[in-house]
């Protein structure tokens, strides 16, 4: 096995399980506890980790984009009700805000790409600079971009911010 999910939802833990077995994205072990839960030894010896997984839009973007399945790479869409218009906005405040703990996975095993994606409201906006300086201060350079789905050929706007690391 060479990719770790972690999806918390059961119904995207389920389908990620589904997609694997029916080899339409990468074999591996999706891990259904909440990020909170999950240490750096937990992580040892998968080469991609996608936390936040959902339905595996990062596995099939990487694939899309041609990216190496062998290319050690871990992904995140942290969840977005802090910063969204649809959640209360409590922003670093609100509980779901779990950044803080993805960045102590990224610091302890130091993975040498990472992608993720946010919101593109005002609060995501503060949450990506937050981002950028954590990982700059572990050594990372950081690129960031704002694009809506409709961009990609999508019947929505659906606006996020995309990061590289």
């Amino acid at each position: 096995m060479t990719t770790y999910y972690n999806e918390i939802e059961p119904y995207a833990a389920e389908w990620l399980r589904r997609l694997a077995a029916d080899g339409r994205i990468s074999s591996g072990h999706v891990d259904d506890r909440s990020i909170e839960h999950v240490t750096a030894q937990d992580l040892a010896g998968y080469r991609r980790a996608h936390f936040f997984a959902g339905i595996a839009g990062w596995e099939h973007a990487l694939d899309l984009a041609g990216v190496p399945a062998d290319l050690p790479v871990w992904t995140g869409s942290c969840p977005c009700q802090p910063f969204s218009t649809a959640g209360k906005r409590k922003g670093t405040a609100d509980k779901r805000h779990l950044w803080p703990v993805w960045v102590k996975l990224i610091e302890q095993c130091r993975p040498p790409v990472i992608f993720g994606e946010q919101v593109a409201s005002p609060l995501g906006r503060k949450w990506l600079d937050a981002v950028r300086a954590d990982l700059e201060a572990l050594g990372y350079a950081v690129a960031a971009t704002d694009l809506c789905a409709a961009g990609a050929g999508a019947p929505h706007l659906r606006q996020r911010l995309w990061f590289g690391a």
